[in-house]
């Protein structure tokens, strides 16, 4: 009886069963791959901890508010009572509070930024120095909103300033001037734009009774992340300088023309109590202004936090968990295009590639993700990238000239690893065109692999001539 190949014998395998036998294991290897995408948030959350942790009692972001002026104010309140089994009305005083924005505020931020390390982890923080002047005008129709200047006990006034976490005020005590004169300082009662933390001066504002009150202040304090602020006046100028290279401009308003370069950046913001929807007076009664000194309930107008300040961000110009995020995310792309290559060895070349091969060069292209992340939160980014593609690409090659049996061969599979990681690495570069040059890339790389394959019958069994010499085949059974 002549030798028959069994169906399990490689020499006796179709075409179309190699490829199904490289698609099961590359989508065997989605597992390690998905694995490395949670090792990489893994470890990102643990840099936020750390981040946070170096941070820790130098100051949280910081948002800043004020200053404004508050007036207390009695006023008669009609009360309802059942006394003797009849209705009695009786009339009682009751304090209330009248908030007075800054006709115009004109306010410099100076930020001072310092890395911070820890181990492998780093954290952006800064010092900031702000100063500023404020004009306050007692409006001449205060009567529209319900208040009379002979109600106002301006001798118990209070001139308050926002400061979001006020633990980050350092240095020299801040100062405050009122017409030229030095005031003293309290902790607390902030403005609702900061949680309530601040600081604030009595004052007797009864010099408003006959002309505008000028306020200058000055104070330092530190913070990290970002620095914003809750503009009050009816016209705000805030201008923001520093020289760290990579500001973000966020919030509800943004800067007109920001100058930002290597040396640093400057930004002017110019914000009117009409961008703001609210009036410069608002007395403290039962409506939705009670709810902030300011005058203005985000709840109630559906606004989301932060929609209503200027803000800027110091952010690190090069975010490596993001990259290597995002490198991983074409992994895929990664171990089709280098089977495909084996593929195309197996099908057209006749050189045989096991199953067990194709998941150890798969293994190899998922450990150049491990590898990159590993080196670049030590080394960084770019020097990671080159080292983890180095070793891969090294490794692989020299498998590779082993399994298809051929230093030429290998060497097909190491310019196509170094254009891949190549083209990775210009992709991840180019943000903002990676989609449309993978696009054109994978178009192509399809239009290649279709034109190689055009004449293979996918249905074919291979027969046992076409196999490379030196193969042991079983010898044949004799018959009877």
């Amino acid at each position: 009886m002549a030798y028959r190949p069994s169906y399990f014998d490689r020499s006796n395998r179709s075409a179309s069963f190699k490829f199904a036998i490289a698609l099961l294991i590359a989508t065997m290897l989605s597992v390690p791959l998905f694995t490395v995408y949670l090792l990489v948030y893994d470890r990102q959350k643990q840099s936020e901890v750390a981040r946070n942790s170096i941070a820790e009692g130098w100051g949280g972001p910081q948002t800043l508010a004020g200053p404004l002026l508050i007036i207390p104010y009695q006023e008669a309140v009609s009360e309802t009572v059942t006394e003797g089994g009849r209705q009695v009305t009786k009339q009682t005083l009751q304090w209330r509070e009248l908030s007075l924005a800054p006709t115009s505020a004109d306010i410099a931020s100076t930020l001072t930024p310092e890395r911070r390390r820890r181990s492998i982890y780093e954290a952006v923080v800064y010092g900031a120095r702000t100063s500023g002047t404020a004009r306050f005008v007692l409006p001449a129709d205060l009567q529209r909103f319900g208040v009379k200047p002979d109600q106002l006990a301006f001798d118990r006034a209070e001139l308050r300033f926002g400061l979001s976490d006020a633990r980050g005020l350092y240095g020299p005590p801040p100062s405050v001037r009122i017409n030229g004169s030095a005031r003293s300082l309290q902790p607390g009662k902030g403005l609702g734009e900061t949680g309530g933390s601040g600081f604030f001066a009595w004052i007797d504002a009864g010099s408003l009774r006959q002309a505008p009150m000028a306020v200058d202040f000055a104070f330092d304090f530190r913070g990290n992340g970002w620095i914003a602020l809750a503009p009050q006046a009816g016209d705000t100028r805030w201008t923001v300088t520093s020289p760290w290279p990579s500001p973000s401009f966020q919030g509800g308003f943004l800067p007109a023309k920001p100058s930002v370069s290597d040396a640093g950046f400057k930004a002017v913001y110019r914000i009117g109590n009409l961008a703001l929807g609210r009036a410069l007076v608002a007395a403290r009664a039962s409506t939705p202004d009670e709810v902030r000194p300011g005058g203005r309930d985000l709840d109630a107008l559906g606004a989301e936090p932060g929609a209503y300040e200027a803000r800027v961000t110091l952010i690190t110009p090069v975010d490596l968990y993001s990259q290597v995020n995002r490198s991983v995310k074409y992994g895929f792309l990664f171990i089709g295009f280098t089977f495909m290559a084996f593929l195309m060895f197996d099908v057209v070349a006749g050189v045989r590639v096991s199953g067990v091969e194709y998941l150890l060069v798969g293994a190899g292209l998922v450990l150049f993700f491990v590898m990159l992340l590993a080196f670049a939160e030590v080394i960084g980014f770019l020097p990671a990238y080159l080292v983890a593609a180095a070793a891969i690409i090294g490794l692989l090659t020299l498998y590779s000239a082993a399994v298809l049996g051929s230093r030429r061969r290998a060497g097909y599979i190491m310019a196509l690893l170094a254009a891949l990681y190549a083209v990775l690495y210009i992709l991840l570069s180019l943000e903002a065109y990676s989609l449309l040059i993978g696009s054109l890339l994978l178009f192509a790389a399809l239009a290649a692999v279709m034109y190689m394959t055009r004449n293979i019958d996918w249905g074919s069994v291979a027969r046992r001539g076409d196999a490379p010499e030196g193969d042991d085949l079983p010898p044949p059974v004799a018959a009877g």
